[in-house]
């Protein structure tokens, strides 16, 4: 059927639109095809435009319009020490907890860290600040002398233990691990185990890759920054044929390692690269460190308090609002943040100099 009015709602509604044989995957699409796709959709239910996976931080999913896109490579950075795993994992544990299905590329830690972390989580969503930390979850774990032999029996008498152990259950099936290489898992490797997933689960999974920089190609003589534009440049195509957000998590230049310094996305390892193929680019900050120096002089007792929390810069947004700044509290006794977070309200600043 040949569109030639785009604007007539009642010839939509009149006829359902038909589809071309152009279509099917084909790269080059006529506007009357993707018409024919959106109207198909919203006949059959379904939302025509990108899908929206919520991140579960409640401020940043307020300034981002409800989370992150279908199609988007999000690049969380920051400075060493300052929780970007914590933030990318409970990113990935709120996805698979309302539902949906994710995949965590591991270049750092195993899955047995991962496990831990994710019942430590689940403890402090049961129990609040009562429940059983991150090291008292590995000291279950690892006590030799315990008369219990189970998971279960461990997890018992812990503070939240059995809540954690039952959450962690109950989307076990959908949160993937996939244990990384420096050396192996290649861009096409973390694609072909994404198809497979997406084939297997019959929908795309969030991915999170944990870190870009680790990620190989496996050309020799290639230098850092040109296999970095490469790997980001995969990962955004990835994002796009899987119609799902990429969160990889940056590293941070070793020379912009300093105290008193805010980190930006110049920063990163790579940085023109990640900055101009990314589409949401979130970087974390210690507020001691960025906070505007009046707030410290003169209000001695600020420095404790602003130690407790990060400053989460939305430094680029391709679907709306940048250069934002929200703040999230610390738990990092529980491998987590506080979920609600709020803006900024304090004076920030580029950078403190220090005075002996």
């Amino acid at each position: 059927m040949a569109v030639d009015d785009l604007g007539s709602v009642s010839r939509l509604h009149a006829a359902p639109l038909t589809r071309s044989a152009a279509r099917g995957g084909q790269p080059l699409r006529s506007l009357a095809d993707v018409l024919v796709e959106t109207d198909e959709r919203l006949q059959s239910g379904r939302a025509a435009g990108a899908r929206v996976w919520p991140t579960g931080f409640d401020a940043l999913d307020s300034a981002l319009t409800g989370g992150l896109r279908s199609g988007e490579l999000v690049l969380l950075g920051g400075p060493q020490g300052l929780g970007k795993t914590a933030m990318a994992l409970q990113l990935l544990r709120n996805t698979v907890a309302g539902g949906r299905t994710g995949v965590l590329f591991s270049y750092e830690h195993d899955a047995h860290s991962v496990l831990e972390r994710l019942l430590a989580m689940e403890a402090a969503e049961a129990e609040g600040a009562d429940a059983v930390t991150l090291t008292g979850v590995r000291s279950l774990f690892e006590a030799r002398h315990s008369r219990a032999n189970t998971v279960a029996g461990r997890f018992a008498d812990a503070t939240g233990g059995p809540q954690a152990l039952a959450a962690v259950a109950a989307y076990g099936e959908r949160l993937h691990i996939h244990a990384s290489n420096g050396r192996h898992t290649t861009p096409d490797i973390i694609a072909s185990t994404v198809s497979e997933l997406s084939a297997r689960d019959g929908r795309p999974p969030l991915v999170v890759v944990d870190y870009l920089q680790k990620v190989p190609i496996g050309k020799e003589g290639m230098g850092e920054d040109e296999r970095i534009a490469t790997v980001v440049e995969r990962l955004k195509d990835l994002a796009l044929e899987l119609g799902a957000p990429v969160v990889a998590i940056a590293a941070a230049d070793k020379g912009s390692l300093a105290p008193g310094k805010r980190m930006r996305v110049h920063d990163l390892r790579g940085s023109s690269a990640l900055a101009y193929e990314s589409d949401v680019v979130l970087m974390l900050n210690d507020k001691y460190d960025v906070v505007a120096k009046h707030h410290l002089v003169y209000h001695l007792g600020n420095a404790e308090r602003f130690r407790q929390w990060v400053v989460v810069s939305i430094e680029k947004n391709r679907g709306g609002i940048d250069h934002l700044e929200l703040e999230f509290q610390k738990r990092f006794d529980q491998g987590r943040f506080d979920p609600e977070g709020r803006v900024v309200e304090e004076q920030l600043i580029e950078e403190r100099v220090f005075r002996e």
